[in-house]
């Protein structure tokens, strides 16, 4: 086995060399270096085009799916010797995805097989932007109080109602969403998990902007949305089972935000805002913080892969998620905090050129939403408390 993880690195290492172009191993710069896919995505340049199309003709954009589908059917060792490789060489992600970090494992576990063969192929080529369709004005933490209605009319549904915070569904193909189909049932059961195309008439979006000046969540709008039953994933009126499944990869999705990914080096911007003391940083609190960083995200990098690979084996309690997007939640948060101590008074740039439009600022900003996507930080404490620490009165 060994042997054989040896080769496949090999490999893995010679393909990344020959394949992943220069462009594609250096730190993103902007919101735009993130390859996000669908029908109106705009590509930076043809480097970013080209990685994303050599990894989905591997599959390795979904490196753990099934071939079947278009994945690359590796198994988890394999899977972790590509990302180690990627890591080595700063290979950027070639896609990012709803579609792949929360749809697709849900569809995987609880769609038909004619779902999995419509929906899965595009979403591992980048073909469909996925949005989110769970809260609303009156239903938040308390998400089972989802007023959107579903009415029957035989062949398909007519939709009504609204859904907010839904991140990016102005830029969007589709929308996978919870609409309640029985409304005289207890609120968890009568609430189905339907998909529909974004441009189907009756959905509208308005943007929210943020206090860090930009608009990834929207308000979303249903005003008579037809919605056909063939696009029904799991069991009616049972949509609230595949809504908790997907939640789990969603608050691992969240939590992996505290791994730090295409953050500059903290030292490295230090050196020039701070100034050095010979071969260190000239503040000690500061080169302190620093350090106590990069152990504690080295050792969630490690939790997550322990708890993940758990989870995909069946051997971890659901609401471990919790503890991952929680704690991933305050590791990223601190992370721009330091962000901002390195960069003093600069980083707090809002529109220069230097400041990259003040992204260091804006994206300290964002972080705080991350205490509240997902499941609040106090909901994922609770359960905690209740299902992995078993507290008396949680």
């Amino acid at each position: 086995m060994a042997e054989d993880l040896e080769a496949f690195r090999k490999d893995v290492r010679a393909w990344l060399a020959d394949n992943c172009p220069p462009e594609m191993r250096e730190p993103l710069k902007d919101v735009e270096d993130r390859c996000w896919g669908g029908r109106r995505f705009k590509f930076k340049n043809e480097a970013q085009k080209l990685w994303l199309d050599r990894m989905a003709a591997k599959g390795w954009t979904t490196p753990e799916w099934p071939k079947e589908y278009g994945g690359g059917g590796l198994s988890r060792e394999e899977a972790k010797v590509l990302r180690a490789e990627m890591a080595r060489i700063n290979a950027r992600s070639p896609l990012d995805s709803f579609g792949i970090w929360m749809l697709g494992p849900a569809l995987l576990k609880y769609g038909t097989e004619e779902q999995k063969q419509k929906f899965l192929p595009p979403i591992i080529r980048g073909e469909i932007r996925w949005c989110q369709g769970y809260s609303e004005p009156g239903a938040g933490s308390d998400l089972a109080s989802l007023q959107t209605r579903a009415e029957d009319r035989g062949d398909h549904w007519i939709v009504n109602g609204q859904k907010v915070w839904t991140s990016y569904a102005d830029k969007a193909d589709w929308i996978f969403c919870l609409v309640r189909t029985d409304p005289a049932a207890k609120k968890h059961e009568g609430i189905s998990f339907v998909l529909f195309d974004m441009e189907t008439p009756g959905v509208t979006t308005k943007p929210i902007v943020l206090i860090s000046g930009n608009s990834p969540f929207c308000e979303t709008f249903f005003d008579n949305v037809r919605v056909e039953k063939e696009n029904l994933v799991g069991t009616l009126n049972k949509g609230w089972d595949v809504a908790k499944y997907l939640l789990q990869h969603e608050r691992t999705m969240i939590g992996a935000m505290g791994q730090a990914a295409g953050v500059r080096p903290l030292g490295q911007i230090a050196k020039s805002t701070v100034g050095m003391d010979g071969e260190k940083l000239a503040d000690t609190l500061l080169r302190t913080d620093i350090a106590r960083l990069d152990v504690d995200l080295m050792a969630f990098k490690l939790a997550m892969e322990r708890t993940t690979d758990r989870i995909k084996r069946g051997l971890s309690d659901p609401a471990a998620a919790s503890m991952l997007k929680y704690y991933g939640t305050e590791l990223n948060k601190r992370q721009y905090e330091l962000v901002m101590s390195v960069g003093g008074a600069e980083a707090l740039e809002w529109e220069s050129e230097r400041s990259r439009k003040g992204d260091d600022a804006r994206t300290w900003l964002r972080t705080k939403a991350n205490s509240i996507e997902g499941g609040t930080s106090e909901v994922q404490l609770n359960i905690i408390a209740k299902r992995i620490l078993n507290l008396p009165g949680a």
